[in-house]
């Protein structure tokens, strides 16, 4: 596997504790949170699993922000982005993980290959800016009502990525 950084934006530990659960299962070790991300970051790998709690109607966790000038302001081609978010479907039904779609639009206008697309279905909500094409962006999770899908959830999404790293 090429270079793989995992970076998290989280408010109350949930993304993060995904984030190392989702690090552990592709072997890497290199997790950071969003406020570290820099350019030396991004030119430092090949690739980037980005993960965000969502938060208010819809929005990106509040450090994500930054992380996605950061993001902005790089070249991302030929780096190979997945994606995961948290939400709360039952809740949020409307905004469900809806902050994934910043950052995937982000990474995508910087020149990323974004992979790793979840199929809406098993999930149970209404609406979310993070459903393109009848997917998720990426690995949509929800901690809340779900928990009890999210290993599975995880390991389904691993396999899926995990050749294309």
């Amino acid at each position: 596997m090429k270079k793989t950084v995992i970076v998290y934006g989280t408010s109350t530990g949930t993304c993060e504790e995904l984030a190392n659960k989702i690090g552990g299962k592709l072997g890497v070790d290199n997790i950071i949170n969003v406020t570290d991300l820099d350019s030396s970051v991004i030119a430092d790998n090949d690739n980037l699993i980005l993960g965000t709690s969502t938060w208010g109607a819809g929005e990106m966790q509040d450090d994500w922000y930054d992380g996605v000038k950061v993001l902005k302001g790089a070249d991302l081609s030929g780096k190979t982005v997945a994606l995961f978010g948290c939400g709360d479907s039952e809740s949020y039904p409307d905004t469900f993980v809806g902050g994934m779609a910043e950052i995937y639009n982000a990474a995508k206008a910087a020149g990323a290959d974004v992979i790793g697309a979840v199929s809406t279905d098993g999930y149970t909500f209404d609406d979310s800016e993070s459903v393109v094409d009848g997917n998720f962006v990426g690995l949509a999770l929800d901690e809340v009502n779900e928990d009890d899908k999210t290993d599975e959830r995880i390991e389904a999404w691993v396999a899926e990525i995990q050749p294309n790293l």
